[in-house]
């Protein structure tokens, strides 16, 4: 660990498939620094979100292998969660902070109990006004939206927005969002910004007025489902047998339809059946969203692009990753205020578990014993 007063931030090169994103953006790399903290980058970490390792060394880091940082890292941020193996790796006592994955790994938890490790999992934060500056669930499933639409646009053989040519017009596609979250809500922006007629769904009541402000139609399955946190439960099963037949009608309307509801820690529900699926009009796209939770899709695969009945069913996984820069930024910028709340006044590591926000994300740790974990 570092030896100086301040402590040290450690950003390690992210090894899991697929994943392009990093911890900590050179401008993040930067604030730390003029703030009297030591930054220790791993040689190539921004490098596919196209940060440069010359940025990270004109913002004041130090370069190194991945073991050196972890040697010097009284701090370390990550996005894609430790394995347990890989947490056997960090130092003793030291603090974690990123995702974390607790309902997927509980084995890395252990880990981090066994070795005195503090950890915060960005999945925890309580869902309040003021932790959506820290709030990467959110800024993640923003980059999901939007680009979730791009690759429905980019795989239907029509226009998106109505056009008038010498040929005569063409008309609109028709968008039709699944789930209006964060990254549903982003969807929609987009959808419409690009020129679609766009409708949506969700099981709870409280997205009406999100959706209708935004210009798309709202169809209403007429289902209770509102949750803590602002979550939709899992459904019983005469309310998916509702939602079926209210959502039959739209999905075989749409040009394209994007899917994104997700419920923690559970799999991904399956919403589109294989009959809604041959119903839609050959050439017709779904972008599966929540392929990272098992996907919405009965007949899609995550990870993989499939026609079925003529129809692109398209599941992609790690969507952030699709948008790297950006998507590293926003991450960056969320962890830089969560670090914020871990120190006092003079730079040092000094947590509050009185704090809300540092106590519900707190998964190992001194927090999590006084939360109850």
């Amino acid at each position: 660990m570092s030896q100086s007063s301040q402590p040290c931030v450690g950003v390690l090169s992210e090894t899991t498939e697929l994943e392009k994103r990093v911890a900590l953006a050179p401008e993040t790399a930067r604030a730390l620094a003029d703030a009297g903290l030591a930054v220790a980058v791993a040689r190539g970490a921004g490098a596919a979100a196209g940060f440069a390792d010359e940025l990270y060394a004109e913002a004041g880091a130090s370069l190194s292998d991945n073991d050196a940082v972890l040697q010097q890292a009284d701090i370390v941020l990550c996005v894609a969660p430790f394995p347990p193996d890989a947490a056997e790796r960090l130092t003793d006592n030291c603090v974690v902070a990123g995702f974390l994955d607790p309902h997927g790994q509980p084995q890395t938890a252990e880990v981090f109990k066994r070795k005195g490790i503090t950890s915060f999992a960005l999945e925890l934060l309580p869902r309040t006004t003021r932790a959506q500056a820290m709030d990467a669930l959110s800024s993640q499933r923003s980059v999901i939206g939007y680009v979730s639409v791009l690759m429905g646009a980019g795989r239907l053989p029509r226009f998106i927005p109505m056009l008038t040519t010498p040929a005569g017009t063409i008309r609109p596609a028709s968008v039709f969002v699944i789930g209006t979250g964060v990254a549903g809500l982003q969807a929609i922006a987009t959808a419409k910004r690009l020129g679609a007629i766009v409708t949506a769904t969700d099981v709870r009541a409280v997205a009406k007025e999100q959706v209708e402000s935004l210009g798309a139609r709202f169809v209403f399955p007429d289902i209770q489902a509102d949750d803590e946190g602002g979550y939709a439960r899992e459904l019983t099963d005469d309310e998916k047998q509702k939602q079926r037949e209210l959502l039959a009608k739209s999905v075989a309307g749409a040009d394209i339809v994007v899917t994104t509801a997700l419920i923690p820690g559970r799999p991904a529900p399956k919403i589109i059946s294989a009959d809604m699926v041959r119903s839609m009009k050959p050439g017709s796209v779904i972008v599966d969203a929540a392929a990272d939770g098992g996907g919405n899709c009965e007949l899609g695969t995550p990870g993989a692009t499939e026609t079925h009945h003529g129809v692109t069913v398209h599941a992609p996984l790690n969507v952030p990753s699709h948008l790297p820069t950006h998507s590293s930024v926003m991450y960056s910028r969320n962890l830089h205020n969560l670090l914020k709340l871990m120190l006092d006044d003079d730079g040092n590591l000094s947590f509050d578990w009185e704090d809300d926000i540092l106590r519900g994300a707190c998964l190992t740790g001194e927090g999590a014993n006084r939360r109850g974990a």
